[in-house]
């Protein structure tokens, strides 16, 4: 729970450093072409296939676990 606590504290602190109003010209730039969109779409596939990646393997490993807890 300790540690639950602590990371949620350190993500509140980083996302008010990301409500600042500042945008750079790169940002802009890509607010006007809708590249961000691709880039944020990329992202998240690529998140959500490392998280598919890490569930699958984690229930894998449950089922050698119990597997080798049936045996011996």
């Amino acid at each position: 729970m300790k540690r639950f606590l602590i990371t949620l504290s350190m993500l509140l602190m980083t996302v008010q450093l990301f409500a600042q109003e500042q945008e750079s010209a790169v940002t802009q730039s890509m607010h006007k072409s809708g590249k961000i969109t691709v880039v944020l779409v990329c992202a998240a596939v690529i998140l959500f296939g490392l998280l598919f990646f890490l569930f699958s393997i984690e229930k894998r490993l449950k089922k050698l676990e119990r597997k080798s807890a049936t045996k011996n």
